[in-house]
């Protein structure tokens, strides 16, 4: 029972990790470093809940599983937010499954090898996750300009709209996330692992 809930809860704060950087609002503010953002919170969270998951169950093919689950969820609040009279990609969803798809590749092609499938399936996941959501981030609508006529809850100063400093802060943001999303996700999932074997 504890391992099903478990994998619940990650579930649902994966959903609120999208809800917070892959909304309409942070997004349109912040743009590239809300997709530096998005990247490394998306990957880690996908590498953490796959890899406790796939272990728990020993079965490729679980990590995929998982990630669809992470898919309804969102899906589910995607559909709320519409429903309140926002825009209908107010909520981003990410493209998790193609990622999970080669970390569940990985553990299968070593023989279920665990330590391969942190290793391997992480840099996998923290390099092809921000690529397979460039197109889908782009896709959010007249940015800027839709942005401000619908409510907007008070920011705290670090997230209060700026001047885009263009180039002063990331010359490649999708290299930065591509590459922060696959460090990251190496010692996360081992910590995943290591919470497999408690």
């Amino acid at each position: 029972t504890t391992h099903y809930l478990f994998i619940v809860v990650v579930a649902v704060n994966s959903t609120l990790l999208t809800i917070n950087a892959g909304d309409y609002i942070f997004y349109t503010d912040w743009a590239w470093t809300s997709f530096v953002v998005f990247s490394i919170s998306q990957s880690t969270m996908l590498v953490v809940g796959a890899i406790y998951y796939m272990l728990f169950t020993g079965v490729p093919g679980t990590a995929t599983y998982y990630a669809t689950i992470m898919t309804i969820y969102t899906w589910v609040a995607k559909g709320a937010w519409f429903a309140l009279g926002y825009p209908y990609d107010f909520v981003v969803v990410p493209v998790w499954i193609s990622s999970a798809m080669l970390l569940d590749l990985a553990y299968w092609a070593t023989r279920r090898n665990k330590h391969a499938a942190i290793l391997i399936g992480g840099v996998l996941v923290g390099m092809s996750l921000p690529l397979f959501n460039m197109i889908n981030l782009l896709l959010v609508a007249d940015p800027l300009e839709m942005a401000f006529k619908y409510p907007r809850p008070t920011l705290p100063p670090y997230m209060t709209p700026i001047e885009p400093q263009v180039g002063k802060f990331y010359n490649s943001p999708v290299a930065l996330g591509a590459g922060a999303g696959a460090v990251l996700c190496v010692p996360i999932a081992a910590l995943g692992a290591k919470l497999n074997t408690w």
